[in-house]
């Protein structure tokens, strides 16, 4: 192994490490010296790679977090595009399908949600990061497709907060499943992610405009 590889490794077990403990325990109640001990490296090493704790938790969501949200989002399209035509319940059957039926394993799912949960109740400079980088552009993605095919004509803000209220599902649906599981008795087996998927979308077919209480 070379001096330039073995630099890497460390870097990525440093990464590995940190995103862990940043996950379990938030930015604030982690040190440094508790991710160097963990991962097996010296103080050195942090500084050389990344500067300070600040910096390597921003690294741990552009390397870590950033492309596990692309990869869904990626999904999220390619489910769209093998579909003959654009429709409310494509574009809401995609979104359900590419997170709670998606490619994370369960570890994966696990510190996404935990990272994400913790930068929503105290958000830090990661916050203003992804949702400029990668939030706020799939969100208006989402929107113009949605819009596009919307069978009732709704204000921009309204047809964002449905969005919003879609989301709350999936991610429910998708971080939430030890509850889910516990509450149903049932695994997230391919039969139960399938079934799920279409709770999601007919019930947000139904929040979209097919369900509106008369006044």
């Amino acid at each position: 192994m070379n001096h330039r590889n073995g630099e890497d490794l460390t870097k990525e077990r440093i990464l590995d490490t940190a995103e862990i403990l940043f996950a379990q325990k938030g930015y604030q109640a982690v040190s440094v010296r508790e991710i160097t001990s963990a991962a097996e490296c010296n103080l050195a090493a942090v500084n050389y790679h990344f500067g300070n704790k600040e910096n390597l938790y921003l690294e741990v969501f552009r390397s870590r977090w950033v492309p596990r949200a692309q990869c869904l989002q990626e999904g999220f399209r390619k489910y769209l595009a093998s579909q003959e035509s654009l429709s409310e319940s494509a574009v809401v059957r995609a979104l359900a399908k590419a997170f709670v039926d998606g490619p994370l394993s369960d570890d994966e799912r696990l510190r996404h949600s935990q990272l994400m949960t913790r930068e929503m109740t105290q958000p830090t400079k990661a916050f203003e990061h992804v949702a400029e980088q990668v939030i706020q552009p799939f969100f208006r993605e989402v929107l113009e497709r949605l819009s596009s095919v919307s069978s009732d004509k709704v204000g921009e803000e309204e047809m964002l907060l449905n969005i919003f209220s879609i989301f709350a599902m999936v991610l429910h649906f998708n971080f939430a499943r030890v509850a889910v599981s516990r509450l149903t008795g049932r695994k997230y087996d391919p039969s139960f992610r399938a079934q799920l998927v279409e709770q999601i979308t007919q019930f947000s077919l139904r929040g979209l405009g097919g369900g509106k209480m008369e006044e």
